[in-house]
């Protein structure tokens, strides 16, 4: 057992959407990522992925059964991502995320062959 830094975990993040593994329990990951400007549109067929804002400005905008809503988050505020579920985070400003979802999911879900996949994840 050891104690993990979020503060120290996004000081090691240089780039933007590029999620880091911060740790793992009962097959779930819990990410960091540092994040500006609109992410690709994609869903996670059978995943559901929890957006929690450490600092920033971050909207989640869905698409489902040609029906679009969208959720605003602050600091200290979350939403998840159902499964199936089309979905797209847009930062106004760059942001600090966690993330979690169960161990193996692609950050671009459906959307695999976009330029921001990131196929080997690392550790912070």
């Amino acid at each position: 057992m050891d104690a993990r830094s979020l503060a120290d975990a996004f000081d090691a993040l240089e780039e933007t959407w590029e999620p880091r593994l911060l740790a793992e329990l009962n097959d779930q990951h819990v990410k960091v990522a540092r994040l500006d400007g609109e992410f690709v549109w994609h869903a996670h067929e059978d995943a559901d992925e929890l957006f929690y804002v450490v600092d920033g400005d971050l909207t989640v905008e869905y698409r489902e059964d040609g029906r679009e809503d969208a959720v605003h988050l602050g600091p200290g505020d979350l939403t998840v991502a159902p499964a199936g579920v089309e979905h797209r985070p847009v930062a106004h400003e760059e942001t600090k995320v966690l993330l979690f979802e169960p161990a193996g999911t692609t950050n671009t879900g459906d959307a695999e062959n976009s330029e921001r996949t990131v196929d080997d994840l690392e550790r912070v």
